[in-house]
């Protein structure tokens, strides 16, 4: 890759629904997509983060009733909520949209549904079925768990209109060809075998518009039939092209949808049928390019129940950021959840991670390596470029991180990626307690090389840690960097201890 002709990657996150405020589930996922398109872009890749809010679900629409509030008020507010989540979990986002208020979105949702039809893709039949608000989806009985919703434990509606279809069925060997010969990577490999099994049970037509009087009159209107509004799901999973201009001003959509060398979806397990079978049938359909890779996370859990809006069962992530700092919050999400499975949240264990891991590892490095640096050269930053004395394993610490941070991301492994950075710090913390050079005197002829070699790992350690925690790291770096004058700046707690949760 040369900087004139950069990697062009889109990184999107699913649009949450705005039915309530915020909760630690979706950051997980924010948070995911920021480490990756930090980390593209210090690598040369022209980087375009995209996120939202999912406006037009009925599931916000009751909430609105049942606060007494106005939809649009209630949409609004909630939906500046998450829009207002980048600054204090250091995201960096590019690119956010509305599907009620942006202008881009219905002009591009209308385009999309126009391309279906010009394709022979959309008819209109009655339909009755199970439908469930809180997923936005109807399941067929073999779906439910004691006829009750598996992700919400809720029983579906019952019901029954004259809706438009879309031939999803005629895209079952297509779709399932582009997941199979590596057009459209889904991480983990688990993942995919789910949907290939969805695939290989046949897929039924499935329905993209409901009644205006069940969607209470919310939505973006069928092109044509004014009798209805489009799916929310088909109108939401559109915003990853009409963020682009897609039926407006498609020079951005050339650039990062046409013509990316990347386009990559973060999902979690539980809407990963929607982006691997629906939206690939739709962009089919309408003759777009697909997405080259889908990245699925699984849940973050209280007491091993899935942390979900609908059940009120939350913890918000601003709480947490206001009382541990982001540095603690990120660093948990990148280190407890598995590649597969999912994860038990409690504050103890965000607790841990942060005193162990920053503060006792990366925070009693730094300090001492600094503290080093203003009693045995009086500040003066060192200056050999010599190894110091038993560094081997810490060199190979050091040598080993790049190409295990890139596999791990690459394998969509954030707790891999993480745990090459904590090897370097840990592998740094032994060399300081094998070589002791607090007991050196200021003539010692090894001095300078060993705190040149603390001197470099942190610095070193700095630029790993930059796109997983770039606060943190920004400090750090601070830190050794000398001053105009030569000085190293004084030696200042990295990480706060948390103390007990």
């Amino acid at each position: 890759m040369s900087m004139e002709d950069p990697m062009t990657v889109y990184l999107t996150t699913t649009l949450p629904f705005v039915n309530a405020r915020p909760h630690l589930g979706f950051v997980l996922e924010l948070v995911q997509a920021d480490v990756l398109a930090r980390y593209l872009r210090g690598r040369g890749a022209a980087v375009r983060l995209h996120t939202g809010t999912d406006d037009n679900s009925l599931k916000n629409v009751l909430a609105a009733e049942t606060a007494g509030v106005g939809v649009r008020e209630f949409v609004d507010a909630n939906a500046a909520a998450f829009t207002a989540l980048a600054q204090p979990l250091s995201l960096s986002i590019d690119s956010v949209i509305r599907t009620s208020a942006d202008p881009r979105h219905r002009p591009g949702v209308e385009q999309l549904w126009r391309a279906g039809a010009a394709a022979g893709d959309l008819y209109r039949r009655h339909y009755e079925g199970l439908y469930c608000v809180g997923c936005e989806q109807f399941y067929t009985p073999g779906e439910l768990v004691d006829g009750r919703c598996p992700d919400h434990g809720t029983a579906p509606q019952p019901v029954a209109e004259n809706n438009w279809f879309f031939r999803l069925s005629r895209y079952q060997d297509e779709v399932r060809r582009v997941l199979t010969d590596g057009t459209v990577r889904i991480e983990p490999i688990e993942r995919r075998n789910e949907i290939l099994a969805f695939l290989d049970a046949g897929l039924e037509d499935l329905s993209i518009s409901r009644s205006v009087a069940r969607a209470r009159g919310w939505g973006i209107p069928v092109p044509g039939d004014a009798t209805q509004v489009v799916y929310v799901w088909w109108d939401a999973l559109a915003n990853y092209i009409t963020a682009l201009g897609y039926g407006t001003d498609e020079t951005e959509l050339q650039r990062w949808w046409i013509g990316a060398d990347r386009r990559i979806h973060l999902v979690g397990k539980g809407v990963l049928r929607f982006h691997a079978v629906y939206w690939l049938a739709a962009l089919l359909s309408a003759g777009l390019p697909l997405p080259t890779e889908i990245l699925v996370h699984d849940y973050l859990t209280l007491d091993g129940k899935k942390i979900s809006k609908s059940t009120g069962n939350v913890i918000d992530p601003l709480d947490l950021v206001e009382k541990y700092g982001v540095d603690a919050v990120r660093w948990w999400l990148l280190r407890e959840p598995p590649r597969l499975g999912d994860a038990d949240f409690t504050e103890a264990r965000l607790v841990h991670r942060a005193d162990d891991e920053l503060a006792n590892g990366l925070g009693n490095l730094l300090n001492r390596t600094v503290s080093l640096v203003h009693r045995k050269l009086d500040g003066r930053a060192p200056s050999t470029n010599s190894l110091g004395p038993q560094s081997e394993k810490l060199y190979e610490a050091l040598a080993a991180a790049d190409a295990r941070i890139e596999s791990a991301l690459g394998d969509y492994d954030f707790r891999a990626a993480t745990e090459a950075v904590r090897a370097i710090v840990a592998a740094a913390n032994r060399y300081v307690n094998d070589i002791r050079p607090w007991e050196f005197d200021a003539g010692h002829p090894d001095l300078e090389a060993v705190l040149a070699t603390l001197w470099e790992s942190c610095r070193a350690i700095a630029g790993h840690l930059t796109p997983f925690l770039p606060d943190l790291a920004a400090r750090v770096t601070a830190q050794c960097t000398p001053t105009p004058t030569g000085r190293v700046p004084l030696p200042r707690p990295v990480q706060r201890r948390l103390g007990a949760a």
